[in-house]
C-alpha cells in the first residue's frame, strides 16, 4: 500500500528540486490533488473553493465534464504529429476564434503553448509588418516570462534582467486609484492617454510599430481604464503609422462580462489579438490572430511544437463550445454584479479596503492601511490571504505594490458559492483589521 504525501512533504520536494523563482502561496503551500467545477482537493483531502482559477486560467471549471471527455476521446486517437502537417483540430479552433475575435474582416491564427508566447508573436509580426521596432507597452503590465515579454513588463518583481530587446518604452498606466498626475476622471480629460503623444515625441523615432495594452491590466492588479481611455492612446498611435496589439489573455472568452472581449467594452478594434490562459480550461494553448493583410507579412520560416497540437486544439475547442452553450458573457455579467455588490459593500464596511474594482467575473479589492494616503497594505493582503486559506477559499493577489487581492472564479460558479465566498472575504478583512 502507497503512503500519500502530505502538502509540507510535496511543498519540501518542490522546493529542492524546482527553481527558487518557482515561488507558491502560502506560509505552508498546499498540493492539489483533484478538483471538480470551482472545488479543488489537496493531498491530504482537505476541500477548498478555488477563486482564482489556476491565475483565470480554469474558465469554466476543474475537470468541466464537456471538455474532459473531449479530451479523452482525442488523446485515443492522436496526441502529437506537428504543424508540418495540417491539424484538422487546429483549424476548427481557429474557427471558432475568429467568430468570437474583437477584429473584423478576414483574419487568420497562429497557436503556441502559452500567452508568453502569443504575446511574443504579436510583437514580432507588429515589428515585420511595419518595419520598425518600437513598441510602447503600459506600467504595471505584465507580457510574459521570455526576453522579448520580459522587456515588455513594467513590474520589477518579474525582471530577471534589465531589459534585452531596445526600443520598447513604458506609457503611464490608466490607473485611476493612484493617478500618475494627481488627477481626478473625468476632470483629468484622460491625461494618461493624451501623454501618448510626448512620450511618443520624445522616447521615440517618432513612429512606434505598436501599441500594446491588457483591455484590464491583470497581474498588474485588475487595473479598470476609463472609457474613452483606448479610444484616444489608440488613435494617437495609429495617427504614427503603429498597430494596436490587445493583449486577452486575461480578459477574454467572456470574463469581463457582456462581451467576448475585454476590449470591446471600449469600442476599438485591435489590429492583433492575444489569448490563452482560458482557452482550453487549462490545458496549454495560446493564439494570437490578426488581420490577415498584418499576418501575411510573417513569410520567414517559423514553427511552434506545441502550438495548437491535437489535444490542446480540441480542448480550446471544446471549451469554446461550452462557453456558447452556456452563454459566458452574459453569465459572467450577471454574477460579476452580484459579486461585486457584496464587494462593495464591504468597502463600506471595511476601512482596509481602498479601491473596489473590476469588470465581470474579475475584481478586486486594493488593500490600504489609511485611505487618505493610500499606503499600499501588502503585508496585510498577505494576512488576509491567509486567513481566507484558514477558511478553505483560495483568492489571488498582485498589483505593483503586492496589496491588491484578485477574484476571478471559474465561470460556472454558482450564486450559492459567490455567496459563501463573500461571506469568508468579509471574515477575513475583520480578522485582518482586529489584529
Amino acid at each position: 500500500m502507497t503512503t500519500k504525501s502530505t502538502n509540507r512533504e510535496v511543498a519540501a520536494r518542490q522546493k529542492e528540486l524546482l527553481f527558487p523563482c518557482v515561488t507558491t502561496y502560502y506560509d505552508e503551500p498546499i498540493a492539489f490533488e483533484r478538483g471538480e467545477g470551482c472545488r479543488l482537493w489537496d493531498v491530504e483531502g482537505q476541500e477548498y473553493l478555488d477563486f482564482f482559477g489556476g491565475i483565470l486560467t480554469v474558465s469554466l471549471g476543474h475537470a468541466e465534464p464537456r471538455v474532459t471527455e473531449a479530451v479523452i476521446d482525442q488523446v485515443k486517437k492522436l496526441v502529437h504529429v506537428s504543424t508540418l502537417y495540417p491539424i484538422q483540430e487546429q483549424v476548427r479552433a481557429a474557427e471558432r476564434l475568429v467568430q468570437i475575435s474583437p477584429i473584423k474582416g478576414k483574419q487568420k491564427a497562429f497557436f503556441t503553448s502559452s500567452g508568453t508566447e502569443a504575446d511574443e508573436t504579436a510583437l514580432v509580426l507588429a515589428k515585420v509588418y511595419t518595419k520598425t521596432t518600437e513598441v510602447i507597452a503600459l506600467r504595471h503590465s505584465y507580457s510574459g516570462r521570455t526576453l522579448v515579454a520580459m522587456t515588455n513588463t513594467a513590474h520589477a518583481k518579474y525582471r530577471a534582467l534589465p531589459a534585452q530587446v531596445p526600443g520598447t518604452v513604458h506609457a503611464h498606466a490608466p490607473y485611476c486609484y493612484r493617478c500618475p498626475y494627481g488627477l481626478s476622471y473625468p476632470s483629468c480629460d484622460v491625461r494618461c492617454a493624451q501623454d501618448l503623444e510626448e512620450l511618443i515625441a520624445t522616447c521615440t523615432t517618432g513612429r512606434p510599430a505598436a501599441f500594446f495594452a491588457e483591455p484590464i491590466l491583470g497581474v498588474g492588479g485588475f487595473i479598470v481604464p476609463p472609457k474613452e481611455y483606448f479610444q484616444v492612446a489608440v488613435g494617437i498611435v495609429r495617427q504614427r503609422g503603429g498597430l494596436f496589439i490587445c493583449d486577452e489573455v486575461q480578459t477574454g472568452f467572456g470574463r469581463t462580462g457582456e462581451t467576448w472581449n475585454g476590449i470591446e467594452h471600449w469600442g476599438v478594434e485591435p489590429d492583433i489579438v492575444t489569448y490563452a490562459k482560458g482557452i482550453a480550461n487549462g490545458f496549454a494553448m495560446g493564439a494570437t490572430l490578426a488581420k490577415a493583410e498584418i499576418a501575411d507579412a510573417f513569410t520567414a520560416g517559423s514553427i511552434a511544437t506545441f502550438g495548437g497540437n491535437p489535444v490542446s486544439a480540441t480542448a480550446a475547442v471544446a471549451t469554446l463550445g461550452v462557453m456558447a452553450d452556456e452563454r459566458i458573457p452574459e453569465r459572467a455579467q450577471r454574477l460579476g454584479a452580484r459579486l461585486r455588490g457584496r464587494l462593495d459593500a464591504m468597502k463600506d464596511k471595511h476601512p482596509l479596503v481602498g479601491d473596489v474594482r473590476g469588470m465581470g467575473l474579475m475584481q478586486a479589492l486594493e488593500l490600504v492601511k489609511d485611505r487618505g494616503t493610500k499606503a499600499p497594505a501588502a503585508a496585510e493582503a498577505t494576512a488576509f490571504s491567509e486567513a481566507c486559506k484558514r477558511r478553505h477559499l483560495l483568492v489571488g493577489r498582485g498589483g505593483l505594490y503586492g496589496n491588491t487581492i484578485r477574484i476571478a472564479p471559474p465561470m460556472l460558479v454558482s450564486e450559492a458559492e459567490i455567496d459563501h465566498a463573500c461571506d469568508v472575504i468579509d471574515a477575513a478583512l475583520g480578522e485582518v483589521e482586529a489584529r
